[in-house]
């Protein structure tokens, strides 16, 4: 399988190269998309930097439009059969990738998410941050008649044909509650599996807020009754 990984960016200066070294190391991906979301911090910069790296391609927004419309812009452009999320900000390890494709290369699913909340080792941070994310989960759970552990992940490892044919309206972090939703409702096969989690705080750069979690909850009961 063509493996394509979707990093979406903004104002990481601080990370994006660590992440791209760790992201090549796996020697998994065949080709790595970047989209800089209208960073101002230098993030494009470097970035451009690297126009000689073969197995690097790099999308800008020319400003600021939020995480999901730069995930979406990253589907569109990548061109793998299987496409692998990773967020810059170094709180995911792309050394889970092997675990992450396993169930898809063995036919058990479509689509793999990597939960926070099934035991593996992670940094035990911000508490009300976790408790918002399994009110989140649950929420999706009874509206979607799932047993989901970890909806908000942002691990999600899919095959292209699963979202060839969805519309993602989400622009910012709305993206996890609407694309769960949406391949829920199609019954697509969904299998999760334990990753390692090393969580930012706010003081390092976290940047979803008490109104994200808002967004989200009407996101998911939105989508419970519209495409």
């Amino acid at each position: 399988m063509k493996i394509s990984v979707i990093i979406p960016a903004y104002n990481e200066k601080n990370t994006i190269e660590e992440i791209l070294r760790r992201v090549r190391a796996t020697a998994i991906p065949d080709e790595i998309v970047v989209v800089d979301d209208g960073s101002t911090d230098g993030t494009r910069q470097i970035l451009q930097g690297m126009a000689d790296d073969e197995l690097l391609r790099v999308v800008l927004h020319e400003k600021n439009q939020g995480k999901g419309a730069a995930v979406v812009t990253g589907i569109q452009n990548a061109t793998g059969e299987v496409m692998i999320i990773q967020d810059a900000d170094l709180e995911y390890d792309p050394r889970e990738y092997a675990n992450l494709l396993r169930p898809i290369e063995e036919g058990l699913a479509e689509v793999v998410y990597g939960s926070r909340f099934l035991g593996a080792a992670r940094r035990p941070v911000m508490f009300w941050h976790m408790v918002a994310n399994k009110l989140l989960t649950l929420m999706t759970n009874i509206l979607y008649n799932n047993i989901l552990t970890d909806m908000e992940t942002g691990y999600k490892v899919f095959r292209r044909e699963v979202v060839a044919d969805i519309k993602i309206h989400a622009r910012r972090f709305d993206f996890e509650p609407e694309f769960t939703a949406k391949i829920l409702k199609r019954k697509v096969r969904i299998f999760e599996v334990p990753i390692t989690f090393n969580p930012r705080d706010y003081s390092e750069g976290k940047k979803i807020k008490l109104k994200d979690a808002f967004e989200a909850v009407w996101t998911l009961i939105k989508y419970r009754f519209v495409d």
